[in-house]
């Protein structure tokens, strides 16, 4: 009788406990959502490991494996005892690595770093710059390298790093805020908040030492991709004498960061880029276009912040004839004229704007005379322009230099935003975004821009002020191309990028990438980026010709060679004429050679390949950050003796219960 009754309440014990497990599972279904509760998946940017002939830079896990390790803030981490995941604040990054360069104890117990990126920060700091103060000094076509034009410089993104770094989201920044604050609280506790980093490059497993070897290996791709070039008007490439002087308008569409996913670049160098394209705009409304005496071409290069491999492949194309810049004779630009860091020239309502020249020549004279002319005719604008400091050792740096270490004669102006030293304390910086540029200061350098080369372009010193008035720029389309260039709302999902392309991301990010596939100036579309497929569908758009009848939808190509297809993302392509190509951008020191890259002898009569970094970027399968709490080891321990106690008392329990059993069923 009792063994029956002791049975029923085992039973209902193993019953009622089922119906509880059940309760508290019933809000996961599946065991994704189990996973999902347990470990939680953080949104950040991180810094990735690149590779040139002498080394590597950036940051990797230091091994094949992931990196788990207790989250920590950096200003409670007097010392470091294990490996910890540091969190660090904007306004202690530079502390941070000074640290980590002084205190060889402390940087072998950093497990990895998760950088805060707080809201308007800026305002808070007095400046984050990674570059160097010089920034590519060695193409510098001057001998004074050790001139300090980014005077906030410190270099840490030129290092190399054998620990993750991530810069983290701003939900994110919050959940890890606590994570840490929780660790702090259970110092001695029994469990712990961990971060795991997923950050294994592809040239740690293979060991590559440098871009050289890793090419190789096919652990890495060429820093790259493709550059744009158009005319006004358009080129008669069936022509075979094209002998019109050439005046090159040049600005940059990439930039570069700490963080490869968050490179915006809004003042350096993107405020250049959205002045050229309202410059082009604008002088794309002009009449008797055909009639001017001197060819306008407009470049712009990808790649420059990477050893202006853009520009420096566009001159290689060049000496080649390539099929690339069919129309173009390097011996026929009579002028380069450079928009550099606009973003940033208002200062108590004046715009003003400082021309850094190469040499003294009748051509660069004549440039100087013609922004004279343009300043003059945007007086009501208030717009200044000063020459440079004589003092400074040369032009900054800028695409201007490789067209100067290739031909000490080039004549060239570059225009900026400052005089002697960077204006913006962001430059190549996360930082450096929407917040910190000004659209008037923008406007008016595309205004400056477009009337200086129409001048030039037309020849005439004492052209008719009204034709200069005519030339306006369209402000409401600068404030777009911010919108769609320099921000994620709307981002490259504006209406204007949406136009033309299709974009693969909403957040713009002007990190060069790398180059995917054979490069060719008839790319497929899946293999250049969105923002110079966007760049082009615009400047082909805007350098066309009008046509009277509309032609034929189209795909890709068009049936006349003077014609190319824009919007074929969009809504099937309408094929227009216009002398706009597509130039591939990767270091002239490598071929493309049956499917793998390969570094090319060097060529000692070449200045430019003797400093020529050739940068690479590590292959990786996957990278991603999450943050899962862990129990202890002294933990672990004290619930195995715990169990081991249990399943001891239950042992005895269950004897006695038995003995005690077995003697009241004898008693009835």
């Amino acid at each position: 009788m009792a063994t029956k009754i002791l049975f029923y309440l085992l039973l209902l014990f193993t019953f009622h406990s089922r119906i509880s497990s059940s309760d508290e599972l019933r809000s996961m279904e599946s065991i994704p959502d189990l996973r999902d509760s347990m470990y939680m998946v953080i949104d950040g940017y991180p810094c990735v490991r690149l590779l040139n002939l002498s080394g590597k830079i950036g940051c990797s896990n230091p091994g094949r494996e992931k990196v788990v390790a207790p989250i920590i803030r950096f200003k409670s981490a007097e010392e470091l005892f294990q490996k910890s995941a540091v969190l660090v604040s904007m306004d202690e990054v530079q502390d941070f690595f000074n640290r980590i360069s002084n205190d060889s104890r402390f940087a072998n117990n950093i497990g990895g770093v998760l950088v805060e990126a707080g809201a308007g920060v800026q305002n808070k700091l007095k400046g984050f710059s990674p570059a160097q103060k010089f920034p590519q000094a060695e193409f510098a076509p001057y001998s004074n390298i050790s001139y300090q034009w980014n005077q906030i410089g410190s270099g840490i993104m030129w290092k190399a790093y054998d620990f993750p770094v991530f810069l983290l989201s701003e939900s994110s920044r919050l959940t890890l805020q606590e994570a840490a604050v929780k660790n702090e609280k259970t110092k001695n506790g029994y469990t712990t908040n961990v971060a795991e980093f997923e950050l294994v490059m592809q040239t740690t497993k293979a060991g590559s030492p440098h871009s050289e070897s890793c090419l190789k290996e096919g652990a890495c791709l060429p820093l790259g991709g493709y550059s744009v070039w158009s005319s006004l008007p358009p080129i008669n490439i069936s022509s075979s004498y094209q002998s019109k002087p050439i005046i090159l308008a040049l600005a940059s569409m990439d930039s570069a960061s700490f963080f490869r996913d968050k490179s915006l670049g809004a003042d350096s160098p993107i405020s250049g880029l959205i002045s050229l394209l309202a410059a082009v705009d604008a002088l794309s409304r002009v009449d008797g276009l055909t009639n001017l005496s001197k060819q306008l071409v407009f470049f712009v290069p990808t790649g420059e912040a990477w050893g202006y491999l853009g520009s420096r492949r566009f001159l290689f194309e060049l000496d080649l004839l390539s099929d690339a810049v069919t129309g173009l004779n390097s011996s026929l630009i009579e002028m380069v004229v450079e928009i550099g860091s606009v973003g940033k020239g208002l200062n108590q309502e004046v715009k003003t704007f400082f021309t850094h020249t190469a040499g003294v020549s009748s051509a660069t004279n004549d440039t100087l005379d013609a922004l004279k002319r343009a300043q003059d005719s945007l007086k009501s604008e208030n717009v200044s322009m000063l020459s440079a400091n004589p003092s400074n050792p040369g032009i900054p740096p800028s695409s201007l230099m490789a067209f100067l270490r290739k031909n000490p004669l080039t004549s060239g102006v570059v225009l900026e935003d400052f005089d002697t030293a960077f204006t913006n304390k962001f430059y190549h910086s996360h930082l450096d975004d929407l917040s910190n540029v000004n659209s008037s200061s923008i406007v008016a350098a595309a205004s400056l821009v477009a009337r200086s080369l129409f001048i030039l372009a037309s020849n005439n010193k004492d052209s008719d002020s009204s034709i200069l008035d005519a030339i306006k720029v369209n402000i409401s389309l600068v404030e777009e191309l911010m919108g769609c260039l320099l921000d994620c709302d709307p981002g490259l999902s504006c209406e204007l990028v949406k136009n033309y392309i299709s974009p693969t991301n909403a957040c713009p990010n002007h990190y060069a990438g790398v180059l995917l596939g054979e490069p060719t100036p008839k790319p497929n579309p899946e293999y250049v980026d969105d923002i110079s497929r966007f760049v082009w569908n615009f400047l082909a758009d805007r350098t066309a010709i009008p046509k009277k009848n509309a032609s034929y939808s189209c795909s890709q190509d068009c049936s006349n060679k003077s014609e190319v297809c824009i919007r074929a993302e969009t809504d099937g392509g309408v094929c227009v004429v216009s002398t706009t190509r597509y130039v591939p951008a990767y270091s002239t020191r490598l071929k493309f050679d049956s499917g793998f890259w390969k570094v090319l002898p060097l060529n000692s009569t070449d200045p430019m390949e003797l400093v020529d970094p050739v940068w690479a970027e590590s292959n990786w399968n996957t990278i991603g950050l999450r943050v899962y709490i862990i129990q202890g080891a002294t933990y672990d321990r004290f619930v195995l003796l715990g169990g081991i106690a249990v399943t001891i008392l239950a042992y005895l329990a269950i004897v006695l219960t038995r003995t005690f059993i077995t003697k009241a069923l004898k008693r009835d």
